[in-house]
């Protein structure tokens, strides 16, 4: 009877699967209803179980194993995630395997310990994984401590230099190509609509801004121009320290920022002491192939 592998990655925004069989052929995608890992909290448990099973029911084929990987999962969560992948697929807790949606990123690019990663879009974040499996994290303390490069921090930044230059000279002066773009999205160049704008907390309304930033940067904006250049170095330096800490492996950048504008990745090609890589990433399908290397017959199972 043939076998079939299935890669979950639950995102905030969107959830998506791949299914695999047993040569490693994607035979079925598809997608579903965001979610976190955050099952301490009722509607957000909800919302997960929701996504669990609007994804079981799109598959049309028998699932062996599962490989899941959750925005917002701690260890603690395992246990309810289990039970809504055991009640939704019919899978044993053995054939089962959840991580993080970062840690699932990792173990889709490179072997244990061989690589280090840094994950950009809304927020930064940056990992190694080594040969044991334990995972070393820098960044990622969230939009109002330290997402430095992120699509957040490029969004902040700009708003930041833009009022520093308002409160300094009455007027933007050569920022005006980014103060116009800020206030295009914005939808307002008032100061009280800028600031409910930040202070309504929504980190992807915040990282939205990065466009805007990188719209400025093309019409010819050097400041805008300056912060990209500075989010790539903000960027090349979680990676150096990566490298610092935990041995000279290939580094590898993935996620939205990545795709903002050239000039960020040139930059951190240029900052970075170690080789950079620009992989493309689908999760899913990257989480549906650890589902067959960990579950396959011939595999002893996931290290770590």
């Amino acid at each position: 009877m043939d076998s079939y592998f299935l890669g979950g990655d639950i995102g905030g925004t969107a959830s998506r699967f791949a299914l695999c069989d047993q040569a490693g052929t994607i035979v079925q995608r598809g997608a579903a209803a965001g979610a976190t890992g955050h099952t301490f909290n009722a509607e957000s448990r909800d919302r997960l179980e929701e996504s669990i099973a609007a994804i079981a029911a799109q598959i049309t084929k028998p699932v062996d194993a599962a490989v899941f990987g959750l925005t917002g999962y701690g260890p603690r969560a395992r246990g309810d995630i289990e039970d809504m992948l055991i009640a939704a697929l019919k899978l044993t807790r053995a054939k089962i395997f959840i991580s993080d949606d970062i840690e699932l990123a990792y173990r889709s690019l490179f072997a244990l310990g061989e690589g280090h990663l840094v994950s950009a879009g809304t927020g930064s974040i940056a990992v190694h994984l080594d040969s044991e499996g334990r995972l070393f994290r820098i960044g990622g303390r969230g939009i109002l401590i330290d997402d430095a490069g992120s699509g957040g921090w490029i969004g902040l930044a700009a708003v930041r230099a833009l009022y520093r230059r308002l409160d300094e000279e009455g007027a933007p002066g050569d920022m005006h190509l980014l103060a116009e773009a800020l206030y295009a999205a914005v939808g307002s160049d008032d100061w009280s609509d800028m600031r409910a704008y930040i202070y309504a907390g929504d980190r992807g309304r915040i990282g939205a801004l990065a466009r805007s930033v990188v719209d400025a940067a093309e019409a010819g904006d050097a400041c805008a121009n300056a912060i990209l250049r500075e989010a790539g170095a903000e960027l090349a330096r979680l990676g150096n320290i990566l490298i610092a800490r935990n041995g000279n492996h290939p580094v590898a950048f993935v996620g939205g920022v990545l795709k903002l504008h050239p000039v960020i990745a040139e930059t951190i090609r240029q900052r970075l002491a170690g080789e950079a890589r620009f992989p493309a990433l689908d999760q899913a399908e990257g989480a549906a192939r650890l589902a067959l290397s960990f579950f396959h017959a011939a595999s002893s199972g996931p290290s770590a």
